[in-house]
């Protein structure tokens, strides 16, 4: 099994504030790997940290085995790094259609075919292919997001609450294309939905207050009622 990302011993401020305190991780190639922890708990500042949007102060990232901590979002986006952020960001006054053409690195033939692959896990977008942005459901919205992270080919996705506000139809649409994602591409998760974590993830890492308490398989935290009531309130 192929470490693919590994991030150690994060330190992140926000203006005055010591937003992480020792956040450490690794995501193995081809798995799901899910932060979990309570709000203000540090995981969406960890994306962020590993996109060089809140640079660390302390500690180190590294991608396929080369330190990315200090390179900027470009660099890093560069490398085949996709990332949904928590507000999906979308461009609400362009179409569905725009949206993925600005995402896309090079509109060839194989980014085409790619694009009808999402389409296929994504078939609300094909539907409102000609709709602005902001006639998007909240739901739709999501799948445009992670559709525009998703539409160049990449090794690792970060993907932060992608359940957020969604009813629970539309969070099983959005677990089925993951789990369709997951087999051509790394993820890194942060969700506050544990069952939905607990169904796609394979990997888990609690933060609590900025610093990683605890790790390992998705099974061993199933089973583990103790460590999601003191760190999830579960239960």
């Amino acid at each position: 099994m192929t470490t693919l990302l590994k991030a150690e011993n994060l330190h992140t401020y926000i203006g005055q504030y010591h937003i992480l305190q020792g956040v450490s991780f690794a995501a193995t190639q081809g798995e799901v790997s899910v932060l979990l922890g309570r709000n203000g708990a540090g995981k969406t500042t960890t994306l962020k940290t590993i996109m060089g949007l809140t640079p660390a102060s302390k500690g180190t990232v590294m991608f396929k085995g080369t330190e990315i901590t200090k390179k900027p979002t470009y660099e890093i986006s560069n490398l085949h790094i996709g990332y949904v952020p928590e507000d999906q960001a979308i461009f609400a006054g362009l179409t569905v259609e725009e949206n993925m053409r600005v995402a896309m690195r090079k509109e060839d033939d194989t980014t085409l075919e790619r694009q009808e692959y999402i389409l296929s896990l994504f078939p609300d977008l094909k539907k409102y292919w000609h709709k602005d942005g902001a006639f998007l459901s909240g739901g739709q919205k999501q799948m445009l997001a992670m559709a525009r992270a998703f539409i160049n080919e990449g090794e690792l996705l970060l993907i932060d609450e992608p359940s957020k506000g969604l009813a629970p139809i539309v969070i099983e649409k959005v677990m089925e294309a993951m789990t369709e994602m997951k087999k051509t591409t790394t993820i890194v998760l942060v969700e506050q939905n544990f069952l939905m974590a607990s169904k796609i993830g394979d990997t888990y890492t609690l933060i609590d207050d900025g610093k990683t308490v605890h790790t390992g398989t998705m099974e061993e935290l199933i089973a583990n009622d103790e460590l999601q009531h003191t760190y999830l309130g579960i239960g």
